[in-house]
């Protein structure tokens, strides 16, 4: 009997993209950078905000961490203006725990603002929470989602996202993937999950039926 469910962050239970836009450019900004579209930035993000400065500056740019220091900074200060859950996403995760799911959320995005993100919008709907850690491997490397059900005391989960690098995180991880066109990539990157849904209630449909 599967008894978690694995969820993603960004794009997945939380819409955090104009958030992560804005600090993004204004980190470009401060060093006189060209500033990023809209739907530049979606596609730079998945890998962990490294990744996203790197593919944000311009190329052979000698100051990524220096960016990336005013990118975290702003970020931290201004990542709850327009960040909201997707909708449904907070019924889904009260509908797992009355069933007696246990929840995590495995996140490329550094760990105090996952960390801060689930405590604000999801309180004790989220029993664990992982974000990425310099010393880490990110996703799609199966590190965080195994520290989560070794910390869980479960062997096998439901993995839940939204991107390629979830699909891929899944399959390292041996977990069941459902992927979600509701967030930053569309059915196309989802390719190889085993599940792809446009509704979260098809979560618990899915869950159900793994039993």
């Amino acid at each position: 009997m599967v008894k978690v469910v694995i969820f993603d962050l960004d794009g997945t239970l939380l819409n955090t993209l104009e958030d992560l836009w804005i600090s993004t450019n204004f980190a470009l900004s401060q060093f006189g950078y060209p500033q990023r579209t809209f739907e530049e930035v979606r596609m730079f993000v998945g890998n962990g905000v490294r990744k996203l400065i790197e593919r944000a500056v311009p190329e052979n740019c000698q100051n990524v961490d220096e960016c990336l220091a005013v990118f975290k900074k702003h970020y931290a200060e201004n990542m709850y203006n327009h960040t909201a859950p997707y909708n449904s996403i907070e019924k889904i995760l009260k509908d797992l725990h009355v069933q007696g799911v246990k929840t995590a959320v495995v996140s490329n995005k550094f760990d105090l603002a996952v960390k801060e993100l689930c405590k604000k919008y999801f309180g004790d709907l989220i029993d664990i929470a992982i974000g990425q850690f310099d010393d880490v491997p990110p996703k799609p490397a199966p590190n965080g989602v195994l520290k989560a059900l070794k910390e869980l005391g479960e062997e096998t989960a439901i993995y839940v996202g939204d991107s390629e690098v979830d699909v891929q995180t899944a399959k390292n991880a041996n977990l069941t993937c459902i992927g979600v066109t509701w967030g930053f990539r569309d059915r196309e990157n989802l390719k190889g999950a085993d599940f792809i849904i446009d509704e979260p209630c098809d979560i618990i449909d899915i869950w159900k039926n793994s039993q």
